[in-house]
Parts: structure tokens; sequence; C-alpha cells
């Protein structure tokens, strides 16, 4: 395990625009804080969904689009740099209207309604290249 303290610059709540990308709404709400860095969760609902699951085996994201209204469940995630940008790393739980879950890494979608939490860290994080999982992780 690799880890090292954060200092908290502040906590924020916003309210995502309807139409809007739940993810992007996510990184321009860091932008407008300016969090390099911080910690998400997050609640409401999709009018559509791209998930990716990330193939282990193979080392790449296979997208699964959903073309329906979903809950957001639950919607967990982080701000950190990749490539010199503020990329939001974004997990979530979306709900079908008869209670059947899907779930994985929530690449795009579209706004119906979403209500944010954010705790924004003064310590900034940028993501690199891991050898071992071939992702890019926090270099700790």
């Amino acid at each position: 395990m690799h880890f090292r303290s954060v200092e908290t610059a502040g906590e924020y709540v916003a309210r995502l625009e309807t139409g809007a990308d739940w993810r992007t709404e996510i990184e321009a709400l860091a932008a407008a804080v300016d969090a390099d860095a911080a910690w998400f969760t997050a609640l409401g609902a999709v009018q559509d969904a791209e998930l990716w699951f990330y193939d282990q085996d193979e080392g790449s994201y296979d997208p699964i689009t959903f073309d329906e209204e979903l809950e957001v469940a639950s919607c967990v995630g982080n701000v950190s740099l990749l490539d010199g940008e503020r990329f939001a790393h974004t997990h979530a739980v979306l709900s079908r209207p008869d209670g059947e879950a899907v779930a994985g890494h929530l690449n795009a979608g579209t706004v119906f309604a979403g209500e944010v939490y954010m705790r924004a860290f003064e310590t900034p994080l940028e993501r690199a290249h891991d050898e071992t999982t071939d992702l890019d992780l926090w270099p700790l």
C-alpha cells in the first residue's frame, strides 16, 4: 500500500445542469473551485449513460451504453490531473425502474438531475502510468 496525507482546501455542494454531461460537470466544478485533487459523491438521474468495464487480461476498457433513463443510486470518485488536465475518475451504480442495477466506471451520462458533494485538497495529485496494472494511477 502506498499513501500520503492531504490537506483539505474546501468543501462544496453543487447541482449539475440538466442536459449536460455528468462527468464533465464534475470536472467543471473542480475547475471552478481550482481543485487539482478532490474526492466526491453524487446522486441523481441520467437520461442515458456509458459505463466502462476494465478487462484486466486485455488491459482495455469495454464500453456498454444505456439509452434509457436511469437513477444514479450511488456515484463516487476523485479528481486528479491526467496529462495536465483535470480528470474525474467516476464510478456509479445506476438503477432501472424495476430496481435492476448496473455499475461500473461512468464515462458519460446526460444529466437529468444531479447533486454533488466535493471535498477539494490542497495537495495536487497527478496520475501516472502503472506498469503492473496498465492503468493511470496516483503515484504515491
